[in-house]
């Protein structure tokens, strides 16, 4: 048996690893009135946040408007119940189905946004901050984890500064468009195996950087009725001269009975982030509004990633894994209730469609299929905003069968899992 391909396989991992908040590793708590709402936001978009879900509702603002918050997560430990390659029976040669359930972690999203709209309201400009993608997830204990060999720890954070502006064509009609720069960092720890046991302790540390671009419009036919969309490009994120440190190194290599020993070197990859597209329309019947989201992200972009190693050896070789990931439309449902001018009530529903095969399923993103149900409340003290609201995501269950006993990946069984969001946002107009 040989020894799992460590080195490259954390790579891959770097930026597929996270669990996040919508299917795959996309993050669209980007605005907490939004999240309230299921995040069917694209044709209200009516506050700071529209720099995010559509910059030409930009337009709809007055004067100099401030918005930072934060959305906390509790991500609840997944549970696995099944096989994996480390599960072997060695007395009877059959495969012990076991349990292993993931560290329950918490995690914050952060947001902050500046707007200003010029007198005449014809043009409307400023700059968000947000988390598009990211967050991670952790095995128990690094050193007997039935997954050890495939990972034991992510930690993927994003930032992209969104400079916008936005421009009022007509009473009808606003359009919008600005350049995103995106700041990624990771880190990464797995413990590969072997017929000697473990082999050794691998840590990744990475950063990078790219570029994307994002535009939208608003259309307005009727007083009551808005229709939006936004598209935000592809990032090709470049991970270049990542650390891969190793520790805890099995004695046998000393003997050379797995091959050469790893050493401390570097690592580079490029990851496709996707492009996403979202239509809406709200209707507002005096206090009430609802609106309709489709939401698309296009996976499939996210088809593979080549890794490049400085010193390669035979147990970390350059590897090409294939993902194939497909694309998948999330349908958004909010509401908005005024209960009286400073008051508002809000609810939404969303279902959003896992993008992973199961084929290339793994252990650092057991994603599935999943429903999420949210209630929010805003409050207008003079020039001050503020929004809350609360979320909880239902995952599907999810059922894979690709054990590779050849490269140590895979597992047979069942995950299952669910966590739930706290977000508050406060803003100030001047």
């Amino acid at each position: 048996m040989r020894g799992l391909r460590t080195v490259p396989v954390l790579l891959v991992l770097l930026f597929t690893a996270s669990t996040s908040f919508a299917a795959g590793f996309r993050l669209p708590e980007a605005g907490v009135k939004a999240m309230g709402m299921g995040f069917a936001f694209t044709a209200q978009a009516d506050d700071p946040s529209a720099i995010y879900f559509n910059p030409a509702g930009l337009t709809q603002l007055k004067g100099q408007n401030v918005m930072v918050g934060v959305t906390y997560v509790r991500e609840n430990g997944a549970e696995f119940t099944g096989t994996t390659p480390l599960t072997l029976n060695t007395g009877t040669g059959l495969f012990d189905s076991k349990s292993e359930t993931q560290k329950s972690l918490n995690f914050f999203i952060p947001n902050a946004y500046y707007t200003r709209t010029t007198n005449s309201g014809n043009v409307a400009y400023g700059v968000g901050i947000f988390a598009p993608f990211g967050l991670g997830q952790e095995y128990k204990d690094k050193h007997t984890s039935i997954f050890r060999n495939q990972i034991t720890m992510i930690d993927l954070q994003t930032i992209v500064v969104n400079p916008t502006i936005a421009f009022k064509v007509n009473e009808v009609l606003s359009v919008g468009g600005g350049i995103d720069y995106m700041y990624g960092r990771a880190k990464l720890e797995q413990t590969p195996v072997s017929l000697v046991g473990n082999l050794y302790d691998g840590e990744l540390k990475g950063n990078g950087d790219a570029w994307g671009y994002n535009f939208g419009l608003l259309l307005k036919p009727t007083e009551n009725l808005r229709i939006g969309a936004n598209y935000r490009s592809q990032f090709t994120l470049e991970i270049k001269d990542a650390d891969v440190n190793f520790s805890n190194l099995n004695a046998a290599y000393g003997g050379g009975l797995p091959g050469p020993p790893p050493s401390n070197t570097k690592g580079s990859a490029t990851v496709a982030m996707p492009a996403t597209f979202a239509l809406g329309a709200a209707y507002t019947m005096g206090k009430l509004t609802v609106e309709a989201d489709a939401d698309w992200t296009f996976w499939h972009s996210f088809s593979s990633l080549p890794i490049t190693l400085e010193n390669p050896v035979p147990t970390a070789p350059n590897t090409n894994a294939q993902k194939n990931w497909k694309d998948v439309c999330a349908v958004r449902l909010g509401v908005e209730y005024r209960v009286t001018d400073p008051l508002a009530l809000r609810a939404g529903f969303y279902y959003d469609p896992t993008p992973v095969p199961g084929s290339t399923l793994g252990p650092e993103l057991p994603d599935a299929t999943r429903l999420n149900y949210t209630v929010g409340a805003g409050y207008k003290v003079g020039p001050w905003t503020i929004d809350g609201a609360f979320m909880y995501i239902d995952k599907f269950d999810r059922t894979v069968n690709y054990q590779s006993i050849a490269t140590l990946t895979g597992f047979n069984g069942t995950w299952s899992g669910d966590a739930w969001l706290v977000g508050l946002d406060v803003g100030y107009k001047f």
